[in-house]
């Protein structure tokens, strides 16, 4: 019999079921999840309105391409418009986060003519071979070298460096309003701003990815409106269908139709039943204004997580509902300890552990997940320092 490849680490606890902010094992034990796949389920599992949206859809039409019209398709665009800041009036449909990536790329160099991308220091921005060659870290990057060779990585939240590294050949600047898996790093106002006039000035395209940060889990609909600095192109994605498929790049006006027929597409992209699931979480994003309870129950779980007495702990960081703990040690460690105290987390980085719940998690859930991370650390403080593994 065919098995499944392995290259992600296993915690052999078999999911079965997922309900809002919870999922169940196969025997029945309960978890917080603060991981929701990295994320997209933001909205909860199986939340309700999606789920009836998605039946209704999955007994009228499946799948059609983007050649045609389609009611899903068009019920998405008329309630995701209504999410949009003025101005940005053009979205390309793709299935992932790092397809969103790349399409909007391929915009910034149609446009542009130019070869050269700048990213950052600590960027993630996806796995496939042209995401991949704007994302940081080596681990990722080392072992399919070379990639594409025209990047330029400037320092991340250094704005006196941006007209050092954004030139006359640069196409685009693509950066995180905050960094998930580089380490829940936020931009500052001034680095954001510093990338939007440099940007303007050298005649490059400014790309804001918003693929973990946007759709409201950080107390915004987009990260970058917290900021007052807005892109060229973002791209969204993970929570955007409710928990299905999907990727996009949204653009303003004056880039909409760069591309001729046959020079971008994509199979399955504007599906009916992703569509019907991602106007169905559109509206109910507006409707429960989502992000106001994300910014606040983002701040009851970080003041919990400050509340946390160890000496491992040394700061939380992060915005709304993407949250990290910064640790003096390791992150990866924890992750298994936690589960067996009924919490999904995340890494993020070397010494971060990553939150990132549904929006309806409740105080009790927070006092769950707050505890389950003091006694995990408390008991690596009390087994001396051979368990630890020094974060770097």
């Amino acid at each position: 019999m065919a098995r499944i490849a392995r290259y992600y680490r296993e915690y052999g606890i078999r999911l079965v079921r997922g309900y809002l902010q919870y999922v169940w094992d196969d025997s029945g034990r309960r978890y917080v999840d603060c991981n929701t796949n990295h994320g997209v389920a933001f909205l909860g599992h199986a939340n309700p309105k999606i789920v009836e949206a998605v039946k209704r859809q999955v007994e009228e039409l499946w799948v059609a391409p983007l050649n045609f019209y389609t009611p899903a398709r068009e019920r998405f665009i008329e309630e995701f418009s209504r999410l949009l800041p003025a101005g940005f009036g053009v979205v390309f449909l793709q299935n992932t986060g790092t397809e969103a990536v790349e399409v909007a790329v391929k915009i910034a160099k149609k446009v542009t003519r130019r070869p050269t991308i700048v990213a950052f220091t600590n960027s993630f921005h996806g796995r496939t071979m042209g995401s991949l060659s704007i994302t940081w870290n080596e681990k990722y990057r080392k072992a399919f070298e070379p990639l594409y060779p025209h990047v330029r990585f400037g320092k991340f939240n250094v704005p006196h460096e941006v007209d050092k590294v954004v030139g006359e050949d640069t196409c685009c600047v693509v950066v995180e309003p905050i960094q998930g898996e580089g380490g829940v790093n936020p931009a500052t106002p001034e680095f954001l701003k510093a990338l939007r006039e440099e940007a303007t000035r050298k005649g490059a395209l400014l790309i804001i990815d918003e693929v973990q940060t946007g759709f409201g889990r950080t107390g915004a609909v987009w990260a970058f409106q917290r900021y007052g600095v807005e892109p060229d192109i973002f791209t969204a994605g993970k929570p955007v269908a409710g928990g299905l498929p999907i990727g996009l790049a949204v653009a303003r006006e004056e880039f909409g139709d760069v591309f001729e027929p046959g020079e971008h597409g994509s199979t399955f992209a504007g599906n009916a039943v992703v569509m019907a699931a991602a106007a169905a979480a559109s509206r109910l994003l507006r409707e429960e204004d989502v992000p106001a309870k994300a910014e606040a129950m983002g701040a009851e779980l970080a003041k919990a997580l400050q509340s946390i007495n160890s000496r491992l702990a040394v700061r939380v960081k992060g915005a709304g509902l993407m949250l990290g703990l910064e640790l003096r040690v390791k992150a990866d460690q924890f992750i298994r300890p936690l589960l067996e105290r009924g919490v999904l987390a995340l890494t993020a980085g070397v010494n971060t552990l990553r939150f990132l719940p549904p929006y309806m998690i409740t105080r009790e859930d927070v006092e769950v997940v707050a505890a389950a991370v003091e006694q995990v650390l408390r008991a690596a403080e009390a087994a001396g320092g051979s368990p630890l593994a020094t974060a770097t």
